[in-house]
């Protein structure tokens, strides 16, 4: 796994938190809390064995959480150990990443989005239609960095949403969400402008995002605007999962 891989999943957890992260032998178990598979999957320390996994669930059990295990690039080892033991592969995720310098010089339309702490309430039920619910958005308050909640409007109405994050020299977007009514308007892209734009005033030279590789025109929306893929990881679990 490359150092600038590490970075963008250190960046990842920092922006996303979990509620708790436990060292044990060979892996780090996350408590979720009930805020989707990124803040409760294990993943291997550098230490980690395939006697270890056995303690791995274990643990997650303890925490009440069905075992999950996040696979990372170039750990094709636990990834063979994971398919013996049963794990399936659901939700493979690439991490997307553009410099912020790309996005300074273009001028956003007045009105079209703000930036603010704590999100609104219409923020919140935007983001409720779209599944991200009071246990997901507790994952955003428990960031600890510089971070804000982004509402976009068209046509004199709430627009969309999105929490976006510093961690180091890093600004990660995550929980874009565009009302139904108001697709195919820009919105997104004038969104992900802001959002780099706001980065880079906290210190950020890249910003990064995540998404589901299946989540096509997420992914065509981040390629157009100049992002490139950087990082990726899957899971390994017995039963469905939510994702990211």
């Amino acid at each position: 796994m490359s150092d600038g891989a590490e970075a963008l999943y250190a960046a990842a957890e920092a922006t996303w938190p979990p509620a708790r992260r436990i060292e044990t032998a060979g892996f780090a178990l996350r408590e979720g809390l009930g805020g989707g598979s990124r803040v409760s999957a294990a993943t291997a320390l550098q230490d980690w064995s395939a006697e270890a996994i056995g303690a791995a669930e274990d643990g997650m059990s303890t925490l009440g959480q069905s075992p999950l295990f996040q696979i990372r690039e170039g750990q094709h080892d636990l990834d063979r150990a994971l398919a013996a033991r049963g794990y399936s592969i659901v939700d493979p995720v690439t991490i997307w990443t553009v410099d912020t310098a790309a996005f300074l010089d273009v001028a956003i339309p007045r009105v079209t989005v703000f930036d603010l702490w704590e999100p609104l309430a219409i923020q919140r039920e935007m983001w409720d239609a779209a599944g991200i619910g009071p246990a997901r958005r507790a994952v955003m308050s428990r960031a600890s960095g510089p971070k804000t909640a982004l509402l976009g409007r068209t046509d004199d109405k709430p627009g969309g949403t999105a929490f976006c994050a510093v961690h180091e020299d890093i600004g990660v977007l995550h929980a874009l969400e565009i009302a139904p009514g108001q697709r195919r308007k820009g919105m997104a892209r004038w969104m992900v402008t802001y959002a780099a734009q706001w980065a880079a005033r906290q210190g950020a030279s890249r910003l990064m995002t995540l998404a589901i590789d299946e989540n096509r025109p997420a992914s065509a929306l981040y390629a157009s605007l100049g992002f490139a893929p950087s990082a990726s990881y899957h899971y390994r679990t017995r039963m469905r999962w939510s994702a990211q």
